[in-house]
């Protein structure tokens, strides 16, 4: 039998092959490239955008009275249900009137009395007169007559009044409600004295609430706007702007408002003015002293270009949105954003229509990456695919 000479080259070329092939291999797997990011993209629309305005307001009634002790006394009786609807003229509070009945005598005694010297100081002229001319009694004693005649009469007037105030006084004893109206809780009992500080003054307030008014604050910049921009509309399109009303749980009033009175300054401590608006509350469910804030369309931007709110970075400072592009490459681009219509935000500069943008996945993703992207859910199909 005959041996190789070199048995240990075979043995040398075989690990050498092998080596080479498991080389080549690890280094066809490290350059294998990743599979695309899967994200989610947004394609940019361009449409007529109604942009919106809020304040915070608080509900009052469409008039709210309070109920006042005009004299003072001693409060002898509540004649209403707290917290209930009163009509015009219903018996609200009695008070004691046992001093302002006194007070009301006194005054017919006086008048009386004062009618008394009025009739002898007329009789005593009446006696003069003829005298006077007969010779009998000097001109001066008719002329003291004339005006002592003058004062009873003054006196009688002067008497007259203070009946009178005694008697309105007597009735302010007697308190009725002004108007239809809801009524509160009172601030006073029976057996409280009432109608000079620091007893009760206010007893209670009523608030006709049949519609409801909201009285909030805007800027002296959102003012001059709101002028400039309904200046520049045509006479014949200026119409009322209606107002929605929105509670604090977030719900939205089904009525709509308007604009009714707008204070005649601006607040120099504030830089406010404050505007009052109306809304139609037939089922009487609003009550004054709700939190409410007021939404009004402000103006209606034309062929804007909107996106949705999520595809918007905020980096250093600067708002950027990362774009895909044809061949599906990402590109990070910064943009100038406007107001926000809802979930969607207007773009100044940036983005045109067309153009789609990252909403979902953009934490994996980095410019110049190539990813597979899918079209998001339109807002009507999400809400389609929650009921």
């Amino acid at each position: 039998m005959r041996t190789h000479p070199f048995p240990w080259r075979s043995h040398l070329l075989l690990i050498t092959t092998l080596a080479l092939a498991t080389g080549a291999c690890s280094k066809n797997k490290e350059t294998a490239a990743p599979p695309p990011t899967p994200v989610t993209v947004a394609t940019a629309r361009s449409e007529d955008v109604p942009l919106s305005r809020e304040w915070v307001g608080q509900t009052m009634g469409a008039v709210d009275i309070e109920i006042r002790a005009r004299v003072p006394g001693w409060l002898n009786g509540i004649h209403f249900k707290e917290g209930t609807e009163v009509k015009k003229g219903a018996l609200l509070y009695t008070i004691d009137t046992t001093e302002l009945e006194q007070t009301v005598n006194e005054a017919k005694a006086k008048l009386a009395q004062a009618k008394t010297l009025l009739a002898r100081a007329e009789s005593d002229v009446n006696r003069y007169k003829p005298l006077a001319a007969a010779g009998a009694v000097s001109q001066r004693d008719l002329e003291d007559a004339v005006a002592m005649y003058d004062a009873r009469k003054s006196e009688v007037e002067a008497a007259q009044a203070a009946l009178r105030l005694a008697e309105v006084n007597l009735g302010y004893a007697t308190i009725t409600a002004p108007v239809d109206g809801l009524i509160g809780i009172s601030a006073a009992r029976v057996g409280d004295y009432v109608g000079r500080p620091p007893n009760p003054v206010i007893l209670n307030t009523i608030s006709r609430v049949d519609s409801i008014h909201v009285r909030f604050s805007i800027t002296e910049q959102e003012y001059m706007e709101l002028v400039r921009r309904r200046q520049a509309e045509p006479e014949a399109q200026q119409q009322p702007r209606e107002l929605e009303m929105i509670f604090a749980d977030g719900s939205v009033y089904p009525y709509k408002g308007r604009f009714v009175y707008a204070q005649r300054q601006v607040d120099a401590a504030t830089g406010t003015l404050q505007l009052e608006a109306s809304f139609p509350n037939p089922e009487r469910t609003v009550r004054p002293g709700q939190f409410a804030k007021i939404r009004t369309i402000a103006e209606e931007r034309k062929n804007a270009v909107v996106i949705p709110s999520r595809a918007i970075i905020d980096l250093q400072g600067q708002k950027m949105v990362y774009c895909v592009g044809d061949s599906n490459k990402v590109a990070m681009r910064r943009v100038v954003v406007g107001p926000q219509a809802g979930n969607q935000t207007v773009i100044n500069e940036g983005v045109a229509a067309g153009d789609r943008v990252i909403v979902e996945g953009m934490q994996k993703v980095r410019p110049d990456a190539v990813v597979a992207p899918t079209e998001a859910r339109t807002d009507s199909a999400a809400a389609g695919a929650t009921h």
